[in-house]
């Protein structure tokens, strides 16, 4: 339909210089922008045997962008290779295949892969991506496998696949870390838990974790004295959550009515459903480090809702242990509540890659989880640098259709390339201003 009327569609194969794709090209320009390219080259120099072969940072770098494009599988690379005018050359499938399967051979190149990822991090840092307080995330998640692979074991829900340790930077919605792991392992496994704790850490430029406050968040399940003590160890404060039973439900029945305290919304104004109140001085708390805090919330729950056998007098309650000296509870709260963006960053994830550990092998799966974690933060990095209002938020999906899809004509000119928007694409100001903001950022050294 053409201004309210029906047309005849003539279609004809002699188009060209028509790209899609266009956004996307943003994710690689960053990746290059930031050092991210280079430092993966040279950490896996060893791997390249000829001269004339492809460098192993352009292909982990497409392979990253392939999955901050929607990818979920090798063959999707093609998605990037058939647009060799955006793009260059990109790798076959087999070739990814096999540098995928050389660097899970060798848990050294797994490293620098890591280190890579950490030095681009730091310049993405020095760019203006750097927060103004580190909040670590941790959590675990379940991956469906459909079928028999190295690791994959029956879920506590029923399923059958994996349980990848996820670990996030909230202010900046960063991935730090991912740790694969078989889908029977328990959420609360102390060895696990302290590996992707070590390796978030490892993600934080240098002096930062000194400069800023830092504050390791996670559920009931990082409830475990050797991580609290590890934290402890590091000068990082914790806030994480604790189960209520038992002593807690005693204590929580002792509180008087008018210790509860109003609980707060995300932007501060006092929730219509929520309490707070402190059991610190109600349970003995000796066993934890020194200045742990116990902060309960309660709420009523929702009309249909189906109490447990922790509720008490129509109140659900979640309860939290924190060493954190800030004395409104109310504020605390809210704070430990803020942990559930981990959930979306992890939701999104599984939109970026996450969804599929495609391999059988289970080290070549864990390398596969270092591509998406980099696909995360070329997502970030782009929104945070490049973007600004809606699209600096965007969810992967939404920005893909506004920005990353978008079709274009690239004409050449002398030595000139010029891409042409659609004029009436309705985002074509904002990926126009960000390739803009792109020209800006300086080149890598070396």
């Amino acid at each position: 339909m053409r201004d309210g009327r029906p047309v005849t569609v003539v279609v004809s194969a002699d188009g060209d210089g028509v790209v899609s794709r266009t956004g996307s090209v943003l994710l690689s320009q960053v990746a290059d922008r930031t050092g991210l390219t280079g430092a993966l080259t040279a950490g896996l120099a060893a791997l390249k045997q000829r001269r004339s072969g492809y460098e192993p940072g352009r292909v982990l770098r497409d392979l990253a962008v392939m999955l901050a494009d929607g990818g979920d599988c090798l063959a999707d690379l093609r998605g990037l290779r058939d647009q060799q005018l955006l793009f260059g050359e990109v790798a076959s499938d087999s070739t990814a295949y096999r540098l995928i399967e050389r660097i899970a051979d060798h848990p050294a190149l797994l490293d620098a892969v890591r280190r890579a990822h950490a030095a681009a991090r730091a310049v993405a840092w020095r760019l203006g991506v750097a927060p103004e307080r580190i909040t670590i995330d941790q959590d675990a998640t379940l991956v469906t496998a459909h079928s028999l692979k190295d690791g994959a074991a029956p879920q506590y829900k029923g399923g059958f696949g994996f349980a990848p340790m996820m670990v996030y930077l909230d202010e900046s919605g960063e991935a730090l870390a991912g740790v694969s792991r078989p889908g029977n392992r328990a959420a609360h496994n102390v060895a696990d838990q302290l590996v992707a704790f070590e390796h978030a850490l490892a993600q934080i430029p240098d002096g930062h974790a000194r400069e800023l406050p830092v504050l390791f968040r996670a559920d009931s399940a990082g409830a475990c004295h050797e991580l609290i003590d590890r934290c402890r160890e590091r000068g990082i404060g914790f806030s994480v959550g604790y189960g209520v039973i038992g002593r807690v439900q005693a204590a929580i029945r002792a509180v008087s009515e008018d210790a509860w305290v109003p609980a707060l919304e995300q932007d501060g104004s006092e929730r219509a459903n929520g309490h707070v109140a402190e059991l610190s001085g109600l349970i003995n708390l000796s066993t934890w480090p020194e200045g742990t805090r116990l902060i309960c919330r309660r709420e009523r729950a929702h009309p249909g809702a189906q109490l447990s056998f922790s509720d008490h007098d129509g109140y659900r309650f979640q309860a939290f242990l924190t060493d954190q000296s800030d004395p409104d509870i109310a504020i605390l709260e809210r704070r430990q509540r803020q942990r559930a963006r981990a959930e979306d960053h992890i939701r999104n994830d599984k939109d970026t890659g996450l969804s599929k550990l495609p391999f059988r092998d289970s080290e070549m799966n864990q390398v596969w989880l270092e591509l998406v974690l980099i696909a995360h933060d070329l997502i970030r990095w782009t929104q945070i640098l490049l973007l600004d209002g809606e699209l600096a938020k965007a969810e992967p999906k939404r920005l893909r259709y506004r920005l990353l899809h978008v079709a274009a004509r690239l004409a050449f000119h002398a030595r000139t390339a010029t891409l042409r928007l659609q004029a009436n694409w309705p985002w074509r100001t904002e990926l126009q201003r960000a390739f803009a903001r792109l020209a800006t950022l300086p080149l890598p050294s070396g």
